[in-house]
């Protein structure tokens, strides 16, 4: 479909809404940016329920006064439930124009937080009919489902129960192939049979997932499946390098590639995630506080620029001769700034002079105040993650590590 430079008009409810064309394009509302996208009608009553092609008019029947505060939030960036409206509808709208908790207001997503931890039901949008599929497609979306979603099926749960099993053993595996006492001939030849069978349930799990995907290109570019092919990748090099080289060369004996690549096999951890509601938590989490996140390093990083520098000149830069030489650089005092803040301190490097221990003193305690600034926020984004993933989850046919996290 083709917007030019004509005017857009959105009917909403029965309200219209006015835009030029170009302007529809930037909303930072998902659902309306797609439409530009769209090279069919059919393409677009997937968007909306009707388009009357002559008025260039989009017809939503979707709450109106909802999206008009929708619209107020586009406008001047500031989201607010909508007065004598359910927290859980007006959210429901949200979702379905492309908007998450997040955008809220700190007071309105409290408010959502309390009412999502009452009742867990009625506040994600409706998932459109699909029409009906041939028998071969029908078969390749039950095998994708059992592949992806663990909750879909009685044999999705005994599958995911494998693939859990075989990571908790090629860890334990991994982590005890660093023992001097697992180092033996015999030990080493049981371990490489071990983790051969581990890696082929991998790959296998990993091939038959990209070949029933709907969509490859998108398969190949979600996290998860970028992380199992980090931790696949690894063994298949090592195999490889091994053969060419043999396994007594000069090269082999001195391969610092090879064990990194080895040690990369610790990403499989994050393959759990799948199967695990508090680590999809944790990546959701951090997916959407990822400016709290950079506010809480620019806070740590401020002041320990601030405190190595005058640790350094307290503690050896007045007297260069006889001063603290754990202290004799601000790189070095800066490790001593970092372990104070968030930590207890090593005991490792400690200032001697008195108002060396007042400026740690002071160290200590706005490392406190600065770390339990942004706690607060990330706190409150992972209550409202972990309730949405749980009711999302509860639902046979969604699958949250495919579709929250990716």
């Amino acid at each position: 479909m083709k917007f030019g430079s004509r005017l857009c008009t959105l009917n909403v409810g029965g309200r219209r809404f006015s835009f030029p064309a170009e302007l529809v394009k930037r909303l930072p509302l998902s659902r309306l940016s797609r439409l530009h996208r769209c090279g069919s009608e059919s393409e677009l009553l997937e968007l909306c329920d009707d388009y009357d092609q002559d008025r260039n008019e989009f017809f939503f029947d979707r709450h109106s006064e909802a999206f008009s505060f929708i619209m107020q939030y586009v406008q001047h960036g500031k989201l607010r439930f909508m007065p004598y409206m359910c927290e859980l509808s007006f959210y429901n709208e949200m979702l379905y124009w492309g908007l998450e908790s997040s955008d809220l207001q700190p007071c309105c997503q409290r408010r959502l937080d309390d009412r999502m931890s009452d009742c867990y039901v009625h506040f994600f949008p409706e998932e459109e009919p699909r029409p009906p599929q041939e028998p071969q497609s029908r078969w390749l979306e039950r095998t994708r489902k059992t592949f992806e979603e663990p909750t879909s099926s009685l044999l999705a749960q005994i599958l995911a129960s494998v693939s859990v099993l075989f990571v908790i053993i090629s860890i334990v595996m991994l982590c005890a192939s660093t023992l001097p006492d697992w180092k033996s001939p015999e030990t080493l030849n049981q371990h490489r049979i071990i983790e051969a069978v581990c890696i082929g349930w991998f790959t296998a799990e990993c091939l038959v997932r990209f070949l029933v995907s709907s969509d490859k290109c998108e398969f190949v570019r979600r996290p998860l499946n970028i992380i199992d092919l980090l931790a696949v990748l690894p063994y298949y090099v090592s195999v490889s390098v091994t053969m060419l080289t043999g396994g007594n060369s000069q090269l082999q004996r001195a391969g610092v590639l090879l064990r990194v690549l080895r040690m990369m096999r610790i990403f499989w951890v994050i393959k759990l995630a799948r199967h695990f509601l508090g680590l999809q938590t944790l990546g959701l989490t951090l997916r959407r506080c990822y400016r709290e996140m950079v506010m809480l390093l620019i806070f740590i990083c401020v002041a320990m620029a601030i405190f190595s520098a005058l640790a350094q000149l307290l503690e050896h830069g007045l007297d260069l001769e006889t001063g603290n030489q754990d202290y004799a650089s601000i790189p070095a005092a800066c490790w001593w700034v970092i372990i104070s803040m968030t930590t207890v301190g090593y005991g490792d490097m400690y200032p001697v002079t008195v108002a060396g221990r007042v400026l740690g003193g002071l160290c200590v305690v706005s490392g406190i105040v600065l770390l339990a600034l942004p706690i607060t926020i990330i706190y409150h984004s992972f209550v409202q993650c972990y309730n949405e993933l749980k009711v999302r989850s509860a639902r046979c046919n969604y699958s949250p590590s495919a579709k929250v996290i990716d």
